[in-house]
């Protein structure tokens, strides 16, 4: 077979190796809700980012430790890909292996105009594929530090799951209220059925941490947060944090077969800041 994987020597802007591709697989399919993705590699791992009409950013975080090879010549590393086609060659064995079986995987990528080279092995089985990359749009930037997020809570991921699975989703919105008095946390939607209301106290089975330093209710559309409810079911815990301006971070924590830790984070702007008077 000629197209062996290249040897670790040969200099590559990017090269990693996975035992098990269907790490990586499972975390982009968490984010995939639009066909491109950009990708930035740098010492620390690699970030996968997608967008929505500059509204909505998702970022995939797969740290460096979790790979078994991970080098980056380069301080950074920053290219736009196809993601469809990207999950596509990652499950080209199909996405449920046979027990005690797994899709080993090699990724290359020379630089700025060459393809992502995937080498994909499984039982002996070697698939090459070359994805070609484009120029790097330039990312939103949400200015999400610590130093400006006003609430925070941490929620064990069930919490949530119920929560979409209760709320009346015909609702254009999402209403989010924090506040460090009653009702503590509380989503509200606004659907063909009237309102509905959950609120979560503070003291709940569900909630890990709770930081509330002033009241805030705003309103996101929910076609916007529907995406993340990939994220939210491969996870076992959500951060949800604002900031001053009322944009929300869904930050989940999302554990491997292995048992590693990896994020997805979910930026969104609010819908329309809401009134004292209209609540």
């Amino acid at each position: 077979f000629s197209a062996q994987p290249p040897a670790s020597g040969e200099r590559y802007a990017l090269s990693a190796s996975l035992d098990n591709a269907r790490h990586l697989s499972s975390l982009l399919r968490a984010v995939h809700f639009q066909d491109h993705a950009t990708c930035l590699a740098t010492a620390s791992g690699l970030r996968v980012t997608v967008e929505d009409a500059k509204c909505i950013q998702a970022n995939a975080f797969i740290q460096a430790e979790i790979f078994q090879e991970f080098s980056v010549q380069e301080e950074s590393v920053m290219f736009r890909i196809s993601l469809s086609v990207l999950l596509d060659c990652l499950t080209i064995f199909g996405t449920s292996s046979l027990p005690g079986t797994s899709t080993a995987l090699r990724m290359c990528y020379h630089g700025y105009g060459y393809p992502l080279m995937l080498f994909l092995e499984e039982g002996g089985v070697v698939t090459v594929c070359k994805i070609n990359t484009q120029e790097p749009d330039e990312l939103l930037d949400f200015d999400f530090c610590s130093t400006n997020v006003v609430n925070k809570i941490i929620l064990q991921s069930e919490g949530l799951r119920e929560a979409f699975a209760e709320l009346d989703m015909t609702s254009e919105v999402l209403q989010i209220t924090m506040s460090p008095d009653k009702p503590y946390f509380r989503l509200s939607t606004f659907g063909n059925a009237g309102s509905a209301h959950l609120d979560y106290p503070r003291d709940s089975d569900l909630m890990e941490a709770f930081h509330c330093s002033q009241t805030q209710t705003n309103r996101y559309k929910i076609s916007l947060l529907k995406p993340s409810t990939k994220a939210l079911a491969l996870s076992c815990k959500v951060s949800i944090r604002t900031d001053a301006q009322g944009f929300l971070s869904l930050q989940y924590m999302i554990r491997n077969e292995d048992g590693q830790i990896c994020f997805v984070e979910y930026y969104c702007c609010p819908d329309e800041n809401i009134t004292e008077a209209e609540l």
